[in-house]
């Protein structure tokens, strides 16, 4: 069976299955093995008009409508989607991008039930206040305020009953249906399927630990803990869980909040570039990074400190790709589309660039469109769209990381905006790309860099022969087979295997001919049966000997004609 034999999986699959025939993509079902889930009554039901489909909803809308039917896991799968184009088509990141985890609460009963058997402890014992209505609900979790019988005032985000059941058995069905369908994505533009659900659940998995998070916290607050503009709640680790998160509760307003920051005496202009300046440290000079900046998630404090909230997605960046992704913004500024070029062939992962030079025109063209055409409607989001589509075009399996550092630019850019109507990102990027190319072809990095190039091709030359011996050792195992072919050998091959022939032939007739004459020799000196004088075994092995230069004659004569044929 492709499914696990359970009346509630294959109730699910067959909940899939449908959404896809009512929405007009039952090719999909026909086509693979889905077509014996869905039965002959259930294919017409609902089903949305090939005239509707048609004038009203466009294929990649459908493809959003399915996954806001079928719940949580599906639209958090769209929104991850939203931020990989290397792998989805431009149209379909569009619809994507309009999915809202917009998820009702649960009860608060329910939320204090899990709270208690979590940490052991009842309610009253933990919070001397404990706010019945959640302040924010999402498809893994709730937010609710709370204060600590010893007065700090916390958050706690819980997790929702069987959240990690449901997301787990998702997730599965998601695999098998992919891998029953993975050519039909392919055709329809979405390259590696199951690379895409791998990755999404990998994702997922991890924000279902709220452990992870409480760390994400505590990594950041070491990490900035001398920097004053910048603040971080810090969790309660003896008040978290898997399932649980206590954190301090940080008061503020939104970023966006301009009346407020101006009732506060703070200019909106300067709190657009400090918080800038935040996350570009993050990404240049740190290579960790809050990643989900929306303007609910920064939080403004009276004396202008930033405060960020929510660390459930967090990214991470290597030394190579900082250099790399800096190198891009320093080519987009200097117009140097060789170089940009280069820079991005150093971030993806995998490409087909087949014509370099193509592929410098198209840049060519985005740098024209967005710093020598530039206005004030372009900006990061537009530069991203179409670095998108040039992904997508030359295939260029570009970290997931990138997109989703453009995407927390792309989102920062606009609440500058807002603050700052003539704010200019790239002229705040600059310097940080600027110092980390002075750092990488520093004296101390190029010595870094050479001493482990050294130390690894010493340590090649150290474990090569242990290689080669355990490799020898499998091939006589049996363990490795060497499969060989010579391709355009054939017609060499049968010149020598005919030439071989020949050779025998020729060593044969001239030993039935020497052994004739032996054999007459010995004749002349005793009295031997024969003809005309001439032994009978000499007779023999002369005409044997004639018969085969016969037919090496014939052979010759043949391959004469067809040679020349």
């Amino acid at each position: 069976m492709l499914f696990n034999n359970t009346i509630e999986n294959i109730g699910r699959i067959r909940k899939i299955v449908e959404v896809l025939a009512k929405y007009g993509f039952e090719d999909i079902v026909v086509n693979t093995g889905l077509r014996n889930i869905l039965t002959p009554k259930k294919k017409a039901k609902g089903r949305i008009s090939k005239e509707e489909q048609q004038f009203t909803h466009s294929r990649w809308e459908r493809i959003r409508l399915i996954m806001e039917e079928l719940g949580p896991t599906y639209i958090k799968l769209g929104q991850m989607l939203s931020n990989r184009p290397d792998f989805v088509p431009e149209p379909l990141i569009k619809e994507l991008e309009k999915l809202l985890d917009d998820v009702p609460p649960f009860s608060t009963e329910k939320a204090r039930e899990i709270i208690e058997k979590e940490l052991s402890q009842p309610i009253s014992e933990i919070f001397m206040y404990f706010d019945e209505k959640p302040i924010g609900s999402a498809s893994i979790g709730q937010v609710h305020r709370a204060r600590l019988t010893d007065g700090d005032d916390v958050v706690v985000k819980v997790q929702r009953p069987n959240a990690k059941r449901q997301v787990t058995a998702d997730l599965a069905l998601i695999r098998e249906f992919v891998k029953l369908t993975e050519n039909y994505f392919i055709k329809a533009g979405i390259l590696n399927p199951l690379e895409i659900v791998d990755t999404f659940s990998k994702s997922l998995q991890s924000e279902l630990d709220y452990s992870i998070e409480a760390r994400n916290l505590d990594q950041f607050r070491s990490l900035y803990r001398d920097d004053d503009t910048l603040y971080i709640p810090k969790p309660f680790r003896d008040l978290t869980t898997k399932k649980v998160l206590t954190s301090e509760f940080i008061s503020g307003c939104k970023v966006n909040d301009i009346p407020t920051l101006k009732s506060w005496g703070l200019r909106p202009p300067d709190i657009a570039k400090k918080g800038l300046n935040i996350y570009l440290k993050q990404i240049f000079e740190v290579g960790i990074f809050h990643a989900d900046p929306h303007p609910g998630n920064i939080l403004i404090k009276p004396n202008g400190k930033i405060g960020l909230i929510d660390f459930g997605m967090v990214g991470k960046l290597v030394q190579s790709q900082k250099y790399a992704f800096a190198g891009v913004f320093i080519s987009l500024a200097n117009k140097d589309a060789k170089s940009m070029a280069t820079n991005l062939r150093r971030l993806a992962i995998d490409h087909e660039i087949n014509d370099m030079r193509a592929f410098e025109y198209d840049l060519n063209d985005l740098i024209q469109d967005y710093v020598v055409l530039a206005n004030e409607d372009v900006g990061v989001k537009d530069f991203t769209v179409r670095l998108q589509k040039l992904a997508y075009k030359y295939k260029l399996q570009i970290p997931g990381v990138i997109f989703l550092i453009l995407r927390s630019l792309s989102i920062l850019e606009g609440t500058a905006k807002t603050l700052d109507p003539k704010f200019d990102i790239l002229e705040n990027i600059k310097p940080y790309g600027i110092k980390l190319i002075a750092e990488q072809y520093s004296l101390k990095n190029i010595s870094g860099e050479l001493s482990h190039t050294i130390s690894q091709a010493f340590s090649l030359l150290y474990n090569l022969p242990l290689e080669m011996r355990d490799i020898v050792k499998q091939i006589r195992k049996g363990k490795i087979v060497l499969n060989t072919r010579q391709i355009g050998f054939e017609k060499y091959q049968r010149q020598l295997d005919f030439m071989a022939n020949r050779l025998v032939m020729a060593i044969i007739i001239g030993a039935l001919i020497i052994a004739s004459a032996l054999s007459y020799g010995s004749a002349l000196e005793k009295d031997v049966a024969g003809l005309f004088g001439v032994p009978y075994f000499s007779i023999f092995c002369l005409l044997v000997a004639g018969f085969l230069g016969f037919v090496i004659f014939i052979n010759d004569y043949r391959s004469g004609r067809n040679r020349h044929q």
